[in-house]
């Protein structure tokens, strides 16, 4: 089983590139899990065919922690792929990063790894890399990291924080670099941007995913683009 973290500044179009990579593997016979790690729980929901799926937190505040089962925090999704949304606290209150920490205990409580799956990805909010955000590699969960990132400053930035927090943890030997995925914003020299950011870190772009409509469009159908038009260029 390979525990992949996805992490990425907000906005940047990590959730939809993390869909559409489990979709992708799922079409190539892959058990996949997909856990989501932001508070606004959006991560699975081209998946879910465009539904919100009850949040782990949220269904702890409904019913309490001892009356939840794994069924009702975890969901089968496009291709058997399995979905779960860690959620948050309300706004203004608590720290949303403490909701990755509690789901993942509980989803790891209850079996939601015993029927092992190929690969769980854990798509990680990554504008801030504190204690919460950083728990899937803290912890152990997730071996290989991944940055989502564009030519951008502000992208170029967040992705330089979170390689500190990925340092730190690698020194330990948790956890590794696996490389970049540029998801471009059509940003001046932008292929050359990235590449030589890679190189600064000592990493490497895995890939360049030129920008197009038809993400747009598939999002639009509430689906990803490997379900949406699989025969597309950005699907390949």
């Amino acid at each position: 089983m390979r525990q992949i973290a996805m992490y990425g500044k907000g906005g940047i179009g990590k959730s939809t590139t993390v869909a559409n990579l489990t979709a992708a593997l799922s079409e190539q016979g892959y058990k996949i899990m997909q856990v989501g790690c932001d508070p606004k729980h959006d991560s699975t929901r081209m998946l879910m065919s465009g539904r919100f799926v009850p949040t782990v937190l949220d269904t702890m505040r409904e019913i309490g922690e001892e009356k939840v089962t794994l069924d009702k925090i975890l969901y089968m999704g496009y291709n058997g792929i399995r979905c779960v949304e860690s959620g948050g606290p309300e706004p203004g209150v608590g720290c949303g990063g403490r909701g990755i920490i509690t789901a993942i205990g509980l989803l790891e409580k209850l079996g939601g790894y015993h029927e092992n799956p190929d690969f769980v990805f854990y798509d990680v909010l990554g504008d801030v890399v504190c204690g919460g955000f950083a728990m899937p590699i803290r912890q152990g969960y997730a071996k290989e990291i991944y940055l989502v990132l564009s030519g951008e400053l502000m992208a170029l930035y967040a992705a330089n924080n979170i390689c500190k927090a990925v340092k730190r943890f690698g020194e330990r030997g948790q956890t590794a670099l696996g490389g970049l995925i540029c998801n471009s914003r059509k940003v001046d020299n932008e292929l050359e941007l990235v590449e030589k950011f890679a190189k600064k870190i000592g990493s490497k772009l895995i890939e360049f995913i030129p920008r197009d409509n038809i993400v747009q469009k598939a999002e639009f159908n509430k689906k990803t683009v490997i379900e949406y038009d699989p025969d597309c260029n950005q699907a390949q």
